[in-house]
């Protein structure tokens, strides 16, 4: 896979602002299925994305220009995917998987979350320091408020999405499956992942390796959480 050519694609055009991309997420919202999987994450990214705007208004990140910059090419990575264009590893289990009658809406929006965060966040951070000449370190305060809004909205992804006690049978194997990832751990993860990228940019064909490496195994960990399950 061409990772390198993923650091530099979003600095090629102009970044989004948040409004735009939240357009664009309410424009897929509009013409995807409800049940689809790409359309589950959709709606919690959606919800994501609308929180952040808000924190943004109420002037809660110190500097606004990095946040803005972070979140528009973090979406980019993400609506380049539901957009139709070619997806990284990462995503393939969920295109794959997003009409499996056994795979229930929990583990669709977990999928994507671990997709975006565990790959796409980490490129992001490289993506911005690119395009705004600053350092990983200077993004660390944007990076943890983006990450503090993911982790609130999981809780309630799982509590909103997780089947009623009538549906002990499937709440079983559903929750001992997913208690087996973590979105603090996988954004602790990124973070490193997203510094190291960064220290190896001048070793072109490593990074590449690396960034490949991470991609594999992020999709590894997306096509486990979407293990079908008896209805």
């Amino acid at each position: 896979m061409a990772q390198l050519e993923h650091f530099t694609h979003a600095m090629d055009s102009s970044v989004d602002s948040v409004d735009t991309v939240v357009s664009r997420m309410r424009a897929l919202d509009a013409v995807l299925p409800e049940p689809d999987g790409i359309a589950v994450f959709n709606r919690v990214y959606l919800t994501v994305t609308e929180a952040i705007g808000r924190r943004l208004d109420a002037g809660r990140f110190p500097d606004a220009e990095a946040a803005i910059t972070l979140d528009a090419l973090f979406a980019e990575r993400y609506l380049r995917v539901a957009e139709g264009g070619r997806p990284p590893a990462c995503w393939r289990p969920l295109l794959q998987f997003r009409r499996h009658p056994g795979v229930r809406p929990l583990q669709f929006a977990l999928c994507g979350i671990n997709a975006h965060i565990g790959h796409d966040l980490a490129l992001a951070v490289v993506d911005t320091c690119r395009t705004l000449g600053c350092e990983p370190d200077d993004l660390e305060d944007e990076f943890e408020q983006v990450g503090d809004v993911l982790v609130s909205l999981e809780e309630r992804v799982r509590e909103e999405l997780m089947p009623g006690p009538d549906l002990l049978q499937i709440a079983d194997p559903l929750t001992h499956l997913l208690g087996a990832w973590s979105l603090e751990r996988a954004r602790e993860a990124t973070w490193s992942a997203a510094r190291a990228l960064w220290a190896l940019r001048g070793l072109p064909d490593l990074a590449e390796e690396f960034g490949d490496r991470l991609d594999a195994a992020v999709g590894l960990t997306g096509r486990m959480l979407l293990t079908p399950l008896p209805h």
